[in-house]
């Protein structure tokens, strides 16, 4: 099996466990850690986590989350952004947002890949011993792909091809989230591509090695 960026950005994991609603209880546990906030910005601050706790989510989740961690990782985007709330410029909080979603993202992806590498590690090897054909779809078979292949990535690259490819704004949506010029914004996305390709030969190819041996 072959995958490209289209055929995976139109596929289920393009839209797979997004937040399509805004829980009354998001925050609960996290409240003590919550700051004051006057009655204007608190109504502000609803109107920002409705408006963009879904794209958050599914960002995370792209940028190398699991999905297990996701809501602790969104809770602290929203809790960086409450504290700093006067400081978000209006029509500016989805750029802020999406750059702490990327540096809480590097922060705890590595510690969070080397958790659960011990629960990958049975979970390919229980795989690669069932005839994969008969027992897992094409479509888990390319979330499964997209997971790692993203995890890979740089984050650079892999920022601009999950707001490219997989959320499918413009380019110059995605450098004024970035705060970056729109002609490295199209010179990151080529090499992103070029390394999405890359890496998921490799791995579609080492997947193939581990079903044959």
């Amino acid at each position: 099996m072959t995958t490209s960026a289209p055929e995976l950005a139109q596929g289920d994991f393009a839209t797979s466990g997004a937040r399509s609603d805004v829980a009354p209880s998001f925050f609960a546990d996290r409240r003590p850690k919550m700051p004051r906030l006057a009655a204007a910005d608190a109504r502000r601050f609803d109107r920002i986590v409705a408006t963009n706790l879904d794209f958050i989510w599914r960002c995370l989740r792209r940028l190398g989350i699991p999905s297990s961690d996701v809501d602790d990782a969104a809770q602290q985007v929203f809790i960086v952004a409450a504290s700093k709330l006067s400081e978000i410029l209006v029509g500016r909080e989805r750029a802020f947002l999406f750059a702490t979603a990327s540096r809480i993202a590097a922060n705890i992806g590595r510690l969070i890949r080397r958790r659960n590498q011990t629960i990958h590690f049975v979970a390919e090897s229980e795989v690669s011993d069932t005839p994969s054909q008969e027992e897992l779809s094409d479509r888990l078979r390319a979330r499964i792909l997209m997971d790692r292949v993203l995890g890979e990535m740089p984050t650079k690259l892999r920022e601009v091809f999950v707001l490219f490819e997989l959320e499918e704004l413009r380019v110059a949506e995605v450098a004024e989230l970035l705060s970056m010029p729109i002609g490295t914004v199209g010179s990151r996305l080529r090499r992103a591509r070029r390394d999405f390709r890359t890496r998921s030969r490799r791995l579609n190819a080492t997947g193939a090695e581990r079903r044959r041996a």
